[in-house]
């Protein structure tokens, strides 16, 4: 890949995002918390519960592209500042989503962490905007997308002078219809090979079902990822958004007591 002059594994020793205490790319992060921020007590409730359960980070959505344009789009500035409450009440820094360049300044106010979506991952002028912003940056695989592509848009963020980019490899589009998407796992070993930049694995979305993120997020630990981020309600049955792949507090307290363990493992593996 000689059109990487930034994110080339051959440019620097690997990456690693100081966030309020949190050294993603060191240490492995856990980001948990809602598909998107329906209630100040949904919120808090589930901030509190992924706190307890060991989470370092909280993410949720304010804005929500979703496929049908009926579909809850997410409360936007009110939901920005729940989710301020939240990190004031539980310390959690905050991951959020940001759709439109025009919404990056004031989004970045509140955000820890700028999230671009998926959809997102190849619109240019968010991605300029976003590496101008000085927030980190968290840049989700396209779908439909090659390592080579996603590494330019990396590129992107990185040109304008963000140094801090988070990879996010949250399944892609494959003939297979058993599960929302395909878990490229092969990614994380490869993405380090190509990259400095911390690679962290959504089990939420690439899968799409709730019986399959605890074994993909342990088998994200053992491939090598700097972390993983995924959905949890306080009342999944409740959900506005993505209600049938979302976690319960149990379920990812679950998830997370044999994770630990695991990540301890193989931190005391030799390269």
């Amino acid at each position: 890949m000689k059109n990487l002059k930034l994110a080339s594994r051959e440019t620097t020793r690997r990456t690693v995002i100081d966030v309020s205490g949190v050294k993603i790319g060191r240490d492995f992060v856990v980001i948990g918390g809602p598909c998107s921020v329906e209630s100040e007590e949904q919120t808090i409730e589930t901030a509190r519960a992924v706190k307890a359960a060991g989470a370092d980070m909280l993410r949720g959505g304010a804005f929500k592209p979703r496929t049908s344009p009926y579909s809850f789009q997410g409360l936007g500035l009110r939901g920005l500042k729940i989710l301020e409450k939240a990190r004031k009440e539980t310390g959690l820094p905050i991951v959020t989503e940001v759709l439109d360049p025009r919404d990056v300044s004031w989004v970045a106010e509140f955000a820890d962490i700028l999230q671009i979506g998926t959809r997102n991952m190849q619109n240019f002028s968010l991605l300029k905007e976003v590496g101008r912003s000085g927030r980190p940056v968290l840049l989700k695989r396209g779908m439909f997308s090659t390592l080579d592509e996603w590494l330019n848009c990396a590129e992107y963020i990185l040109s304008e002078g963000n140094p801090d980019v988070i990879l996010c490899e949250r399944g892609i589009r494959t003939f297979e219809n058993y599960t929302r998407n395909t878990l490229d796992l092969s990614a994380v070993p490869a993405i380090k090979e190509l990259t400095h930049l911390p690679i962290i694995i959504d089990p939420t979305h690439s899968t799409g079902r709730i019986s399959l993120i605890g074994p993909m997020s342990m088998a994200s630990v053992a491939a090598g990822a700097d972390g993983l981020i995924i959905e949890v309600h306080y009342n999944p049955d409740a959900a506005l958004c993505d209600a049938d792949q979302a976690l319960t507090p149990e379920m990812f307290t679950k998830i997370m007591r044999r994770l630990r363990p695991l990540q301890a493992f193989m931190d005391q593996m030799p390269e």
